[in-house]
């Protein structure tokens, strides 16, 4: 695909809990390295983790620095290849503009939800518009109970939520970000 860049941000804050309380919710092991994997896979020029939670990135940066440089390196050459994508990062503020530094423009944030909402774009749409421009686009996917509104007010688009074939919605981020990237990104 040609067109503009684009990068994943796993946003852990701010998100709801399931009482709509905002929280920052725990990093888990699955989330950095399958989500690595499908960056990688499907271009993404970086993957960032999102938390406040000094304790989260480090432990963040523990597992990373074990497939990068420690023995997993070795190991497992296409882990290390794809945690290369990674950047932990204390809130989305960090994110756009380590973006904004790397790409010179801020970048334009799409954010995710399995909630459908006025004016969302659809994957085709957005896989169109990527496709035709150079912009730098943010993918913003979150965790809990989804990411609270003012992260959704502020975004410049919203995509579309991945429907099944009933009235379950709740998938695992790892799965939607699969999901929305081959839909985005994949060869047809």
């Amino acid at each position: 695909m040609t067109g503009g860049t684009f990068s994943i941000a796993l946003v852990h804050y701010p998100v709801y809990d399931k009482n709509r309380q905002i929280v920052a919710t725990a990093v888990t092991n699955l989330d950095i390295h399958d989500i690595a994997r499908a960056a990688r896979t499907f271009g993404a020029d970086s993957y960032y983790v999102v938390t406040p939670v000094i304790e989260q990135q480090r432990l963040v940066t523990r597992v990373a620095d074990h497939w990068q440089s420690g023995w997993g390196a070795g190991y497992n050459p296409k882990r290390k290849m794809a945690l290369d994508l990674l950047r932990v990062m204390p809130d989305l503020a960090a994110v756009t503009e380590d973006m904004q530094i790397r790409h010179g423009r801020k970048p334009l944030v799409v954010v995710t939800g399995a909630s459908g909402r006025e004016g969302a774009v659809t994957d085709r749409e957005l896989a169109a518009r990527i496709r035709e421009n150079r912009d730098t686009f943010l993918f913003l996917f979150g965790t809990g109970w989804g990411m609270t509104e003012d992260v959704f007010d502020a975004a410049d688009l919203v995509l579309a939520p991945i429907n099944g074939c009933g009235d379950y919605n709740h998938l695992s981020v790892r799965s939607a970000v699969s999901i929305y990237l081959d839909r985005v990104f994949g060869s047809r």
